[in-house]
């Protein structure tokens, strides 16, 4: 068990720990997610866990804001034990938690997200909506937000609902915030524009806990580590005093030296034929060819139109214009059942709001696209249903305590090899990857690379949409880069360098 101490430079005085999290440990059937993990946050310092997908983080933060109560050990806050019952008791002890995917409620007004749950009262019992209005009004100002609280969430960017979430944390005068992967779907801009209100709760003494899988973001905004691996928490320290080559050590058990474990494949036959494809607002005049066995990147800044191109070819969205032809036979796709059936699947950006049924359990999602194959005269065959899974959990070595347990329990990597199983067991021919690593971690993230590649071996074709260069520049064969709905220009692999790509995008090539 790890020794509890603030693991702060020698001439730093050393301060009492908000909370304390002392051999905790989280036993589900068949698994032990958590194995006697001790964790310390303090007043003032932002303290990163890092780990890869199944490593544990998730469970952790479940038991942090009441959802979980663990199977053993202790939680103290102020030196004092406490007791969690639910989320609400969490709440009231000064913990928050500001997810990826934000848990607000789109139909409700800003204000009314903020407060939910403790609104302002009038003495008559009901809700004052003029206070609660100028409360929320004051506490976005204070983020140096003009966000009106009248308005409804559904309105707000990612990044503005993010904000939302603070102010929410906040209002509730928490003490310990909890950010999980807080800056996975925001941009650059946005992204300094939350460690700015990071640092300013850092200076409110506010204890942070922050989970990313971005080392450069863990190095920028945090002062402390702890690394998890398998359940069991084996490493802790200053993040100036550690080099990130040790903590990947740490998180895999064992050095990642290559995270782009590429093979030459040699391109065969055409596949995909896509020309003059254009949409009424999103893109236009795009034309490409994709090859058996090739992965054709597609790199662009948010907003360059790549998902609303690879969604449309999926069906979700229609064309106005333009042609598409698979193996040179012209296919209509109006759907993505016409998607499906000339073999074009699509892996979504979002896994957890369009890729899966979260409380299904893993081996219905797996089958779902494939119910002809595992039903008899309309009726489904549940051995059918876990042969067919099964044969895609081994293949994508997924680590669940069983098949029939629902898919939202499962980490994001493990729930992103849900999505790729299901479209596998389709037997396509074309798989459109978008931002397939988003969210994993990096030693996951090889794992993921070296499927990818092994799957362009045995001849699937592959678009794979990234925002991350060395991914682009280490998976890709050729890359097409798009800028404000239009093709840039597509770029053979030899020579191709971040410069070249970022002038594409951004067009000053």
């Amino acid at each position: 068990m790890m020794a509890l101490q603030h693991p702060v430079a020698e001439d730093r005085l050393a301060v009492p720990a908000i909370l304390e999290m002392r051999g905790i440990s989280q036993i589900f059937p068949g698994v032990k997610a958590l194995d006697g993990v001790d964790i310390a946050l303090y007043p003032g310092t932002v303290t990163a866990l890092i780990g890869e997908n199944g490593a544990g983080k998730s469970t952790l933060v479940k038991i942090l804001t009441g959802i979980y109560r663990p199977s053993e050990g202790e939680i103290r806050i102020d030196g004092a034990p406490v007791t969690f019952s639910d989320a609400q008791a969490a709440i009231d002890a000064g913990v928050t938690a500001i997810h990826q995917e934000t848990v607000l409620f789109d139909e409700l007004t800003v204000a009314e997200n903020i407060f939910l749950g403790h609104a302002p009262r009038t003495r008559f019992g009901t809700i004052d909506w003029t206070r609660m209005n100028g409360r929320a009004r004051d506490l976005l100002r204070s983020l140096e937000s003009t966000i009106e609280p009248t308005i409804r969430l559904k309105d707000l960017s990612i990044a503005q609902r993010h904000l939302v979430a603070i102010s929410r944390a906040l209002s509730i005068e928490a003490r310990i915030v909890i950010m999980d992967e807080p800056t996975a779907a925001l941009s650059r801009k946005e992204i300094d524009d939350l460690f700015r209100i990071v640092r300013d709760l850092k200076r409110q003494g506010k204890a942070i806990l922050f989970i990313s899988h971005k080392f450069d973001e863990v190095y920028e905004i945090a002062e402390n580590y702890v690394v998890f691996r398998d359940g069991k928490a084996v490493g802790h320290g200053a993040l100036a005093a550690t080099a990130q080559d040790d903590i990947v050590r740490l998180m895999v058990g064992r050095t990642v030296a290559d995270a782009f474990p590429k093979v030459a494949v040699a391109p065969g036959a055409p596949v995909l034929d896509v020309s003059g494809y254009c949409h009424p607002t999103e893109f236009h005049d795009i034309s490409f060819t994709l090859h058996r066995g090739e992965i054709l990147g597609i790199y662009g800044l948010i907003g360059a139109g790549r998902s609303e191109l690879c969604q449309s070819l999926f069906g979700i969205t229609a064309p106005a214009s333009g042609t598409v032809q698979i193996e040179g036979r012209p296919v209509t796709i109006r759907s993505p059942r016409d998607a499906i059936r000339a073999g074009i699947v699509y892996v979504p950006e979002e896994r957890g709001r369009h890729g899966l049924a979260l409380p299904m359990p893993i081996f219905q999602n797996m089958t779902l696209p494939s119910l002809g194959r595992t039903s008899r005269a309309g009726f489904l065959r549940l051995a059918d249903e876990f042969a067919l899974a099964r044969k895609y959990a081994e293949r994508l070595d997924l680590r669940a305590a069983a098949l029939s347990v629902p898919v939202g329990t499962l980490s994001g990597g493990n729930q992103q090899k849900v999505v790729i199983g299901k479209w596998l067991a389709t037997q396509p021919k074309v798989i459109i990857l978008d931002e397939p690593t988003k969210g994993i971690d990096i030693g996951s993230k090889a794992a993921v690379h070296a499927f990818i590649s092994e799957l362009a071996a045995e001849g699937l074709s592959i678009v794979m949409i990234s925002s991350e260069l060395p991914e682009i520049l280490g998976m890709s064969d050729r890359v097409m880069v798009m800028k404000e709905g239009l093709s840039a220009g597509i770029h053979a692999r030899a020579g191709l360098t971040p410069e070249i790509l970022v002038r594409a995008a951004t067009g000053n090539a």
